[in-house]
């Protein structure tokens, strides 16, 4: 199944900039895609997330979990990557 990961980030945050990237390095190992969301634009984003940013949340088959915030949490994306797509 197709793996989305959001991105709720804003701008000039290095946090937001080390996450993206450590996601990023795992498209070497995994097929997904990431859409970045820049909380600061929407007020109903600002409310949920401020003071957590940056927050990945996954997306599959419809469904969405938020995974971390902060720092990436490697184990629990490659177990979100795993979910979706088991191995037969």
């Amino acid at each position: 199944m197709p793996v989305e990961f959001i991105l709720y980030s804003r701008t000039y945050c290095h946090l937001c900039d080390d996450m993206l990237a450590a996601l990023q390095a795992l498209q070497a190992e995994f097929s997904f895609t990431i859409r970045i969301e820049d909380v600061d634009a929407d007020p109903a984003l600002v409310a949920l997330y401020d003071e957590l940013v940056p927050v990945l949340v996954g997306r599959c088959a419809g469904e969405e979990v938020r995974l971390c915030h902060y720092f990436l949490d490697r184990d629990g994306v490659r177990a979100f990557l795993a979910a979706a797509d088991p191995v037969d």
